[in-house]
């Protein structure tokens, strides 16, 4: 009785054995082709840098100046504001050495602070427009988060709120809704990152609940 089970046991290191060396492999060949990668990028010439898609902050179209005396509003704003006049440009997904392969290894330093102010900015737009939608005042909301959505910021809660007030806060008829709602598909699928599914999830969803209560 113990042999076949002696047998089986020897079997089975020696397949593990094996597939351990399969993917030491595999980890050996992706490390030595990032490292390739990464000695082209860092050979590759500056670039211009005029034809990224810049993010300009429209303050004429957002509620600033509006919050009174609530002082998460007024943090909001303020960091905002702060970055109209600097230089934002998504980067969300693409790596440091993709950016270097296409820009140069010279803008490094100049795409990382911009994809940095993007990244600042998304996080305060969400906290504006969380904020507005606390003290009821959703078409502000409503206003702050589509201009987040423009910009494709990837954060789930600002697609949350968005399909919350279409459907419930701002007294949309179910053609309006449905509009909305279609029009937020094709930027949720473009997102390079790891939360586009559970994004388009969301949405998917609502036009789903609206067609079966149709």
């Amino acid at each position: 009785m113990k042999l076949p089970f002696l047998a089986s046991f020897i079997v089975l290191i020696v397949l593990f054995n094996i597939s351990s060396r399969k993917v030491s492999r595999k980890v050996e060949q992706q490390e030595a082709d990032f490292w390739e990668k990464e000695r082209a990028a860092n050979s590759v010439r500056k670039k211009s840098l005029e034809n990224l898609e810049y993010i300009h902050i429209p303050t004429q179209l957002l509620p600033f100046e509006t919050y009174g005396e609530n002082e998460i509003l007024r943090k909001a704003e303020e960091e905002i504001l702060a970055l109209k006049d600097e230089k934002i440009v998504n980067f969300t997904g693409i790596t440091n050495t993709d950016l270097k392969l296409e820009y140069g290894a010279a803008n490094i330093t100049a795409l990382t602070q911009y994809d940095l102010n993007y990244t600042a900015l998304v996080v305060a737009l969400q906290k504006w427009g969380q904020e507005l939608y606390n003290q009821g005042r959703f078409e502000d909301a409503c206003a702050v988060l589509e201009f987040a959505v423009k910009t494709r910021t990837d954060i789930s809660g600002t697609y949350r709120l968005l399909i919350d007030m279409y459907k419930t806060k701002l007294g949309l008829v179910e053609s309006e809704i449905s509009h909305k709602l279609q029009a937020l598909t094709p930027i949720a699928n473009e997102l390079n990152s790891l939360s586009r599914n559970q994004i388009t999830k969301m949405i998917d969803e609502a036009l789903e609940t609206m067609n079966v209560e149709a």
